[in-house]
Formats: structure tokens, C-alpha cells, sequence
């Protein structure tokens, strides 16, 4: 597989979008530039492996990058929360 520059940077702004997202919706977990951007690629990952088992399509184009990098990060931020042992749960 190989990736070009414009797909690198297309995969960091989606992370860093998805991420930045995540640690809004999810209050208290900020992980700076470098972590968020890590939390939303590794969300996207999560996302595009769990929602087609699922059956879930939501939106199209970026939009959708955006959107399931974002709940897929949520879910990563949650696990990571309830591990950690920390919030208000």
C-alpha cells in the first residue's frame, strides 16, 4: 500500500478533527496536539473495523471520515477513562 503526502496529511487533520472532538464531547480527558491527533487515528481504526460489523454507515466523503474517527475516539477516550479508574461515572 502506498501512501502519498496528501493522504498523510488528510489522515492527520481527520485524527486531529476526530480527536480535538472527543476530548470535547468526553470532558477531562485532554492529551495535547500529538495525543489527540493519536486518539483520533487510532478512533478511526476502531470505527472503520466495528462499524461495518455493525452495519453502520454514517454520511459520506470526509464528513464521514470525520464522524467516525470522532465516535470511534469517543469510545477509545471512554475505555481509556473507565481502566484509568478517573471521572465521574
Amino acid at each position: 500500500m502506498y501512501l502519498s503526502g496528501e493522504s498523510i496529511v488528510v489522515i492527520l487533520i481527520v485524527g486531529l478533527i476526530a480527536g480535538w472532538l472527543a476530548g470535547k464531547l468526553v470532558q477531562g480527558t485532554g492529551f495535547g496536539l500529538i495525543g489527540d491527533i493519536a486518539i483520533g487515528i487510532v478512533g478511526a481504526f476502531i470505527a472503520s473495523w466495528l462499524f461495518p460489523r455493525l452495519g453502520i454507515a454514517l454520511g459520506a466523503g470526509m464528513i464521514r471520515a470525520i464522524l467516525d474517527a470522532t465516535i470511534g475516539a469517543v469510545l477509545l477516550l471512554v475505555i481509556i477513562r473507565l481502566v484509568r479508574g478517573g471521572g465521574r461515572w
